[in-house]
């Protein structure tokens, strides 16, 4: 009798089973970056102080908005201090950036237009949790695409074909490196942009475990693929 519609070789057997386990690592880099500018004045005058300060604040908030930066992206801290017969405006400017290509050419242009009236430290490089999340996903899809792909080769070795999977397994996940918007950098300032974006790369691997039903012999269609 005819095999029924959809169905391909002969019925799974009790016990016909193949047992294999698989892994994988894969890696991201960081996708935010945190610049921190620093600017201040000191003068006899309290307004001439605050409006030495309040024009590169400007500056700076004009320069990110032309490169299209967020609002939202873009913090800014000031103090306020009387120091003997002077007074003592300090600011600083915290800006996130998801495109490090736009972060360069804003920092070059501040460097540029403002010299060394303002300090620009090194960029912070970091994981938002959706990007570590994305990466543990990945990891364990990726991992059970490996073991799935080894089952059926070593199905195909003696003939057969794979089934369906009976048991899939989850037996160990590592994660290393990177950072989260919380670490403190300990990066030397003299590293590259290449460097500090390698050094804050995030890294994980899987391992699984799969039973998989073996189905039988492959038919003469499967063979000629």
């Amino acid at each position: 009798a005819p095999a029924p519609e959809g169905r391909v070789g002969p019925a799974a057997l009790p016990g016909r089973e193949v047992h294999v386990s698989g892994s994988a690592e894969l890696s991201a880099r960081p996708d935010r970056a945190r610049v921190s500018l620093r600017l201040g004045s000191r003068k006899e005058a309290a307004g001439a102080a605050r409006s030495s300060v309040s024009r590169r604040l400007q500056y700076i908030a004009h320069s990110a908005r032309l490169h299209r930066v967020p609002e939202e992206n873009m913090t800014v801290t000031e103090d306020f201090s009387r120091i003997e017969n002077t007074y003592q405006m300090e600011a600083e400017v915290c800006i996130v950036f998801s495109d490090f290509g736009k972060m360069q050419n804003v920092c070059n242009l501040l460097i540029e237009k403002l010299g060394t009236s303002v300090t620009i430290n090194p960029p912070h490089f970091y994981h938002t949790p959706e990007a570590i999340d994305a990466l543990r996903r990945q990891v364990c899809v990726t991992a059970f695409g490996n073991t799935r792909q080894k089952a059926q080769e070593v199905c195909r070795l003696f003939g057969q074909t794979l089934g369906k999977p009976l048991l899939i397994k989850e037996e160990e996940t590592k994660e290393w490196g990177g950072h989260l918007d919380s670490h403190l950098s300990h990066s030397a300032d003299s590293q590259t942009l290449q460097e500090r974006i390698q050094n804050a790369t995030a890294y994980a691997s899987c391992r699984v475990f799969a039973v998989f039903e073996i189905k039988g012999k492959e038919n003469r269609r499967n063979k000629l693929l």
